[in-house]
């Protein structure tokens, strides 16, 4: 036991005593001891998926979409639904504060190629990217900031 930090075996003792009472450990017919349910730490694991952080987006004037994952956050499943695939953005800027996305937040994006009008999205335009709220107009898309700051301008694409 000493070389475990512990004066006494029995201190071994009432750590398994512990264990069996809060249903973490059991004691098995030959003797020995069995785990049979995670730790706290292990359940909330179990309950995220790991999400991957690709870089910046814009939230301002379109940015150069560059796509390389500097770390992998655990996110809720809750909000990263399976089976969907999602990734994170960095926003730059302040043209979507009134969405509540500020300058310096990650975004949890979903992938998918088709957007509802009056959806927040991430655009890629040109290989430059720009998160905004898009809308359908006639025969043309926009991509609207939200802002506080009047100097953003609607982004409007034609259909083709």
């Amino acid at each position: 036991m000493n070389s475990l930090g512990y004066r006494s075996p029995r201190s071994a003792a009432v750590i398994y005593e512990n264990l069996i009472e809060k249903g973490i450990l059991r004691r098995k017919r030959d003797g020995n001891f069995q785990f049979i349910k995670g730790t706290e730490e292990d359940n909330v694991r179990a309950q995220t998926v790991d999400v991957p952080l690709v870089g910046n987006i814009s939230c301002g004037m379109p940015i150069l979409a560059e796509e390389n994952i500097e770390a992998m956050i655990p996110v809720s499943t809750k909000l990263a639904q399976p089976p969907h695939k999602y990734f994170l953005l960095r926003a730059k800027g302040d043209s979507m504060d009134q969405k509540g996305i500020d300058d310096g937040d990650l975004v949890l994006v979903r992938q998918q190629t088709i957007a509802q009008d009056g959806e927040t999205v991430v655009a890629l335009i040109d290989d430059k990217a720009t998160i905004k709220e898009f809308r359908i107009g006639g025969e043309t898309f926009v991509l609207k900031p939200r802002s506080k700051n009047k100097q953003h301008q609607p982004i409007v694409l034609t259909k083709d």
